[in-house]
């Protein structure tokens, strides 16, 4: 089309698709398109709006979704759209979900120390909320030296109740992130509960596992080389390494890692879909759950 735009006015539009060879009506008509939308064809104007929502989607996602999680969070918002059409469409727009890397060790096991038993044997799987917390804690290099990030999980949504950041590896970091977890689900902790970590010497420490005595939580501490007795903890800071700290790096200290590291938490908590729990974000599971515990008006009536 461009090259008839540029040579019309010297040869004339018939004579220039003749030579091509293209019928002067495709020209036309598609001149025509340019100056009006609305005569293209409507599986055009489709991926047209389809594509800017996909965008859209993306962009209010960290950017980290690819066409499963784009797809499902589309038709969450009434976009009716296939999988196949939204994987054709960010294959044409060169987009594709962010990619985890491997996950480097941080944890250094307490020899020394005793050891609670095992009481999740890998079986990360919970019924309600606060039956079953796991945690960890990752590393971010930075211009001014490592930040350590550590995080409490619930299992049965997988929420993260608490996490903390700071340049040491002491073991006010996992307690700081534990305080938090206890103050976040301080009106919700009245049934049993187990803790569950790996065999860091932070987790294994007195003032840890003194906390978790003081409020009512029980201790439960991976098998010795298991690399999956701590699962699921390593996946959720697995999608935080790749969802935010690969993205956005480098980092020039810990204030920009914990700013980071909030807005995650917030995004991660109330608006990130996640497959295990059924492509709803893990605030929302939640909240289903609790609604699903309360007795209906027709059977509180026949009480």
């Amino acid at each position: 089309m461009s090259f008839i735009d540029e040579h019309r006015k010297c040869y004339g539009v018939e004579p220039i698709c003749h030579q091509l060879p293209i019928a002067p009506s495709t020209y036309y008509e598609q001149k025509a398109r340019q100056r009006d939308p609305g005569r293209l064809p409507q599986r055009t104007q489709r991926d047209t709006y389809l594509r800017e929502e996909i965008r859209r989607v993306r962009r209010e996602n960290f950017e980290v979704y690819g066409v499963r999680k784009a797809w499902r969070q589309l038709n969450r918002e009434g976009i009716q759209v296939a999988r196949c059409t939204v994987a054709r469409l960010m294959r044409a727009m060169g987009l594709q979900g962010a990619v985890r890397g491997r996950r480097c060790k941080t944890t250094i096991p307490g020899d020394a120390a005793s050891r609670p038993p095992d009481l999740v044997d890998r079986d990360f799987s919970a019924t309600r909320p606060n039956q079953l917390w796991v945690s960890d804690l990752t590393y971010v290099a930075t211009w001014r030296g490592f930040v350590y990030v550590a995080f409490v999980i619930d299992v049965f949504a997988r929420r993260i109740v608490g996490w903390r950041a700071s340049t040491s590896l002491r073991t006010d970091l996992v307690l700081d992130a534990l305080e938090q977890a206890l103050y976040d689900r301080r009106e919700s902790v009245s049934e049993s509960l187990v803790h569950h970590s790996d065999r860091g010497s932070q987790y294994l420490s007195i003032r840890y596992t003194e906390r978790l005595a003081e409020a009512g939580i029980e201790p439960s501490v991976g098998s010795r080389g298991d690399s999956y007795d701590n699962a699921l903890a390593e996946s959720v800071i697995g999608l935080y390494k790749t969802e935010v700290i690969r993205r956005r790096g480098p980092w020039r200290g810990l204030e920009g890692v914990e700013y980071a590291t909030l807005e995650w938490v917030d995004w991660y908590n109330t608006r990130r879909l996640l497959e295990p729990i059924g492509y709803v974000p893990p605030l929302e599971h939640e909240r289903n759950y609790y609604r699903d515990q309360r007795p209906s008006p027709a059977g509180a009536g026949l009480n």
